[in-house]
């Protein structure tokens, strides 16, 4: 034990250790000075090391920057808010559980808005501090919690949501579920700090004491930390962008294990070429009571691998690629107990939601709508979140949040469809209008709200979408559609570095384009062009998809004809392919 521990102290990253490191040891399992700073009304904000403390409870920090300088020249500090995002596993909700969500946003948010996200769960956005307590006590109710949903730790777990795999779907959540309160910190600071002590309800082994981080350890993970469970042939969850993944593999309508894929990631830095996306390599298989055993090995193994240096280097896919591979692999095998057998056969074909009505296995039919960028808000002649309460009101089955921050009304029986529908059509959130490329586009929240936007991603989409949609329409492409994605910086929210087309945001009004991505989002796209701003990149476009419609080859997508005819070079996974010209 002692040669084997010297060997992984050989693999680890010497220097002087983030700050961060310092923050999560000193913090008293992440109770820090918590308590004590929502005392305090003469700030509207947290201290410096709470300020990273409060993401591990679901929060982050946040102004508003469109009024920043209006209030420095009042000599005010900036209008601090908490941005929360929930812990749903699977993105499964009640309709009582919506119901106390949107009261709450409507009397204690700054806009009153639910923001679905690329997390396949809810936001709240623009929550004073003063009522930050009343948020957490109010979702502990109605048995949702915000424990581990950022910082260093294994956040929200995603599970395909699209309803044509229901024979699987409810074996995949549960596992999801199991995966998300195994990896879960064991300290009871979110408890006694926003709770007053109460117990949360969770699966985790009682046998631990719930001190100890016997997986996460006393300083916690390296860096975020992402998993998923995936059902093929739907890849909705886009695997590639997270750590780990579990690729359901069934027998007939049983699952029996899954393949693991391990070290993927979007997130990197401008001008920093230590950064990279990465897709995630594949593992092998392993049987399903082999689950949670293999799930917690990855993240002890990253745990104690990662690098705790340098943290732009610290994620699971800069592990894979110091280490290497076959070694961090024979690790998570030696932790686990199991040896990987090879990878079974399958297929990511496609990963938009199906849109409208489909029918489920046990009779009953469920109903997704498009959301554009997850924003539920009452707009002038759009009432899109009385329209959801209505729903809830009356529902009696579930909803599901997915991954690209649409909504599915699930469970809904027959006798009840016209009446969900109606409702639907009657609020704005059923219209047969939208384009197949609007349902085809997403943003991150960026501006205002987000500290680390560059440009504007989600009030940008919009308008740019309907500018995409007459080029399309210009070459005679209406009804077809390319995966367009914004993101306000290079931190990867949007996912646009999954996308045949990503726009990652420079500065104010100008993006890197980059293209090369798939459509089943198995392809990482390459940078084309840099610093461009919207008319720019419009012109670029136009340019290329009139190419597409003359020279594409049947069924060819936008990203697959810009790599065939070499518009720009493929990546497969490495930083030398996405770097390279």
């Amino acid at each position: 034990m002692e040669q084997l521990n010297e060997k992984l102290k050989a693999l680890q990253v010497e220097g002087p250790l983030a700050d961060n490191e310092r923050i999560k040891g000193q913090s008293r399992g992440l109770r820090g000075t918590i308590a004590e700073d929502l005392k305090d009304d003469l700030t509207g904000g947290f201290s410096a090391d709470n300020f990273q403390l409060i993401r591990f409870h679901g929060m982050y920090q946040q102004d508003d920057r469109d009024i920043r300088q209006e209030r420095t020249e009042q000599k005010l500090e900036p209008l601090h808010t908490v941005m929360l995002r929930a812990r749903m596993p699977g993105g499964v909700i009640s309709p009582t559980q919506w119901l106390a969500i949107d009261a709450f946003a409507g009397e204690h948010t700054h806009a009153g808005s639910i923001r679905l996200t690329t997390r396949q769960t809810f936001q709240f956005h623009g929550v004073l501090k003063r009522d930050i307590k009343l948020m957490h006590q109010t979702l502990n109710r109605i048995g949702i919690d915000s424990i581990a949903t950022a910082g260093d730790v294994n956040r929200n777990v995603l599970c395909t949501s699209n309803p044509e795999q229901s024979a699987l779907h409810s074996q995949a959540y549960a596992w999801a579920a199991k995966i998300s309160e195994h990896l879960l910190p064991r300290t009871q600071a979110y408890a006694e700090i926003w709770l007053d002590g109460e117990k949360v309800e969770s699966t985790q082994d009682s046998d631990i004491a719930p001190e100890a981080e016997p997986i996460l350890g006393p300083t916690y993970l390296p860096r975020k930390f992402k998993t998923t469970v995936v059902i093929p042939p739907q890849n909705d969850v886009d695997l590639h962008a997270n750590d780990l993944n579990f690729v359901a593999i069934a027998d007939g309508d049983t699952l029996v294990g899954f393949n693991v894929l391990v070290g993927g990631g979007l997130a990197m830095t401008h001008g920093d070429h230590s950064t990279y996306p990465r897709k995630a390599d594949e593992f092998g298989f392993v049987p399903l009571d082999k689950t949670l055993e293999v799930a917690a090995a990855v993240v002890t193994t990253q745990r104690d691998l990662g690098n705790r240096v340098n943290r732009k280097n610290a994620k699971t896919k800069y592990t894979l690629d110091r280490v290497g591979i076959e070694v961090f692999k024979a690790e998570v095998e030696r932790r686990a107990g199991v040896d990987f057998e090879p990878t079974r056969p399958y297929e990511l074909t496609e990963r938009g939601d199906a849109f409208g009505w489909t029918a489920g296995i046990d009779g009953k039919h469920n109903l997704t709508l498009f959301i554009e960028n997850g924003r539920i808000l009452d707009y002038p002649g759009k009432p899109l979140k009385s329209g959801m309460a209505a729903i809830a009101e009356v529902h009696q089955g579930e909803f599901r949040m997915t991954a690209n921050q649409n909504l599915v009304i699930a469970g809904v029986a027959e006798a009840d469809k016209a009446q969900i529908e109606q409702l639907a059509r009657d609020h704005g959130l059923l219209d047969d209008e939208v384009s197949l490329q609007r349902k085809s586009a997403m943003a991150c929240v960026s501006l205002p709200t987000c500290p680390l936007a560059m440009a504007e991603a989600e009030r940008f989409l919009p308008d740019y979408v309907t500018r995409l949609e007459g080029v399309l329409a210009k070459h005679g492409l209406a009804d077809d559609a390319i995966i367009f994605r914004v993101t306000g910086c290079p931190n990867g929210c949007g996912r646009a570095m999954l996308a045949e087309v990503g726009l990652v945001g420079k500065g104010p009004g100008r993006y890197n384009l980059h293209l090369g991505g798939n459509r089943n989002g198995t392809r990482i796209p390459k940078m084309y062009q840099e610093n461009l701003d919207e008319d720019q990149i419009l012109a670029v476009l136009d340019e290329l998809i009139g190419r597409w419609a003359k020279q594409r080859q049947p069924g060819e997508g936008f990203g697959d004809f810009v790599v065939r005819t070499g518009v720009i070079a493929p990546v497969e996974v490495s930083r030398r392919d996405f770097y390279a010209q």
